[in-house]
């Protein structure tokens, strides 16, 4: 285990060592000069910046030296703050791209966390119950529930939702965190939290148990109809423990291929429902930063993310052992 470990710790670090060169070399290979963008808006609200400044700004970015060798060399450079855990200096906020991430990650990791949870404690019954009572009314009524949440994009579903229970109904406020109006603290500002987090995770939830019961359903149907799903049952086992200790533990390996993208997904931030909902999360602000071109949050948030992938598949890999005793990591 410990030698199969290592072995994959030492290709995760080549694979990001490959994903940091095509995030640089792909950001500095853009036609356009984000720096020379910035100095303009700064221009047009009546400052004046100055060429030593201009030069400046070029040589703390690394943009100086459009040659080879001066890309070659920011890249080196970007490379080495970063094994310091130094991802830059956001161009927009003007504090360390770190610092953005970290305020900014905890509305999204809560509201993704939430959200997942509640995917798995609906998506997972529902694909068994439909696999376990295959072309009955139940089966159906999840295929359709499939449909929807694979065909519905989120900024529609959200906007619908948003304008049932908010503008209509008005039991949900419209958008935002928290009310601007009020000061609330401990509980009531928990509840605030709550009332204005609860259409957000409702659009997330919904739109995701689609993929998750149609792959829980897939796999529940191949298992049942293995060789040692029927000696069970010839054996007199109950149905119930055929189906919970059996058939779903076996499930349960392609699951665990699910949560590799799992991870990155809880810090990632849903962008489009975080801009239908107003949500200050780092979707949200990754956004923003993109279309302002903030190169070096881009470039700093995208290798967070790549880490988090990087994790994911290693930890999947790790689990496949602790639910199928077969697997021998070596």
């Amino acid at each position: 285990m410990f030698k199969y470990i290592c072995k994959r710790i030492a290709y995760s670090i080549l694979i990001l060592l490959g994903v940091s060169m095509i995030i640089y070399f792909l950001i500095r290979l853009m036609p356009v000069d984000f720096i020379q963008d910035k100095i303009n808006a700064i221009n047009q609200g009546g400052a004046t910046v100055s060429e030593e400044t201009v030069n400046a700004m070029y040589e703390m970015y690394g943009l100086g030296d459009d040659s080879f060798t001066g890309i070659l060399s920011g890249y080196f450079n970007w490379l080495g703050a970063l094994c310091r855990f130094d991802l830059g200096t956001s161009f927009v906020y003007g504090i360390p791209v770190a610092q953005v991430i970290v305020e900014h990650m905890g509305i999204s990791f809560a509201i993704a966390l939430i959200a997942t949870i509640f995917e798995f404690l609906i998506a997972i019954p529902l694909g068994i119950t439909a696999a376990t009572h295959q072309y009955s009314f139940r089966d159906y009524l999840v295929t359709v529930l499939v449909m929807i949440g694979i065909s519905l994009p989120s900024f529609f579903f959200g906007q619908m939702l948003k304008s049932v229970f908010s503008l209509k109904l008005g039991w949900f406020p419209v958008s935002g965190l928290v009310d601007a109006t009020a000061s609330y603290s401990g509980i009531e500002l928990l509840w605030d939290y709550a009332r204005h987090c609860f259409i957000p995770i409702l659009t997330i939830v919904i739109l995701s148990i689609g993929a998750r019961m149609r792959m829980t359903r897939a796999n529940m149907l191949e298992v049942l109809n293995s060789d040692y799903i029927r000696t069970a049952r010839a054996k007199g086992l109950k149905e119930k423990v055929v189906i919970n200790k059996h058939a779903f533990r076996n499930t349960l390996i392609p699951l665990v291929t699910s949560l590799a993208g799992l991870i990155p997904s809880l810090f990632s931030g849903a962008i489009i429902t975080e801009q239908v909902f107003d949500l200050p999360g780092i979707g949200n602000v990754a956004l923003d930063a993109m279309n302002r071109g903030d190169i070096p949050f881009i470039m700093g948030y995208n290798m967070f993310l790549a880490v988090l992938s990087v994790l994911g598949v290693l930890l999947a890999d790790l689990m496949y052992g602790v639910v199928d005793p077969r697997v021998k990591l070596e």
